[in-house]
């Protein structure tokens, strides 16, 4: 599969996420919207409408990224990978004939590991963390959310991606395979959506879930710097940073420095990563580092 010759598609015409992924992320979106409007897992601090709308808007810049830069170039470097028998699965199995399918299997598992890494460093290498920064500065979570990225962030992320599907030789089917996945992923973790805990628990035995994504959205260090993945749950499980023990009714979800919804304007998210960068302190000067006091595992909102 595309060891011949790269697919000829790889900037104008991608039909597997033209034509399937797109129109899933619009019915995940919708869906999602719909379902945590009736079911919300948290009560919604700031004004819903106008902030789902900002987010749509601050989303377009980084849609166009993603399709003109962020597919394609990673589905190029995979294709020449391939071709040229580079990186460490196109050493180890084929893309074709019976192997086909574990080599993709593997690479889609590796790319989910890679971007727990990646997500890590976006909190922790300052560069990284000017632009994800807007991300989190979401004062409330939802679907929306999902979608409030920095064109920057993904201008970024081309490096990261196209360097990981060289190195690891995850194939091109891989790749497109679990962009699609992602984004779906995103859209899931981030929406307002009480599922019932016990649901969700088994869930997260795999997947990573809403009450699980809300912990990291928190404005409580620790609990920041916690439940990293972003598709499978496994890899935070395995590194010892997943957390389900804090009551979602308890969160308050956002950066600190950051709590006046006037000055988290469009302009003002687009020109953030390029202008000082504030403390993880509270405009009252108080630093959020830790809960004062600690709750039970499975604690429901």
């Amino acid at each position: 599969m595309f060891i011949d010759k790269p697919p000829d598609y790889p900037m104008f015409t991608i039909p597997l996420f033209d034509y399937v992924g797109a129109p899933l992320l619009v019915v995940a979106f919708a869906v999602l919207l719909w379902v945590q409007a009736r079911s919300p897992l948290r009560r919604q601090q700031f004004r819903t409408l106008g902030r789902v709308l900002r987010n749509i808007g601050f989303s377009i810049p980084a849609f166009i990224t993603l399709r003109l830069l962020l597919l394609p170039v990673p589905l190029l470097a995979a294709a020449w990978a391939a071709r040229n028998g580079l990186g460490l699965l196109n050493w180890l199995l084929p893309q074709e004939g019976g192997w086909a399918w574990v080599h993709t299997a593997l690479g889609f598992l590796l790319f989910d590991y890679a971007y727990y890494g990646w997500h890590y460093a976006t909190h922790k290498v300052p560069l990284l963390w000017r632009f994800h920064n807007v991300h989190h500065t979401d004062l409330d979570m939802d679907v929306s959310t999902a979608m409030r990225f920095h064109f920057g962030e993904l201008l970024l992320s081309v490096l990261f991606r196209t360097a990981t599907v060289v190195t690891l030789g995850i194939s091109v089917l891989a790749a497109l395979l679990y962009e699609i996945v992602f984004e779906i992923a995103a859209q899931f973790h981030h929406a307002n959506w009480k599922l019932p805990q016990r649901v969700e628990r088994w869930i997260n035995t795999v997947l990573v879930t809403p009450r699980m994504h809300g912990i990291h959205h928190s404005i409580i260090k620790d609990e920041f710097n916690a439940n990293w993945g972003t598709l499978f749950s496994w890899w935070d499980r395995l590194h010892r940073t997943h957390r389900m023990d804090i009551a979602q009714k308890d969160l308050t979800i956002g950066v600190p420095a950051y709590r006046d919804e006037e000055e988290l304007t469009l302009v003002e998210l687009w020109k953030m990563p390029f202008g000082p960068q504030r403390d993880w302190r509270l405009p009252n000067g108080e630093r959020p580092e830790t809960r004062s006091k600690p709750q039970s595992p499975n604690t429901d909102s």
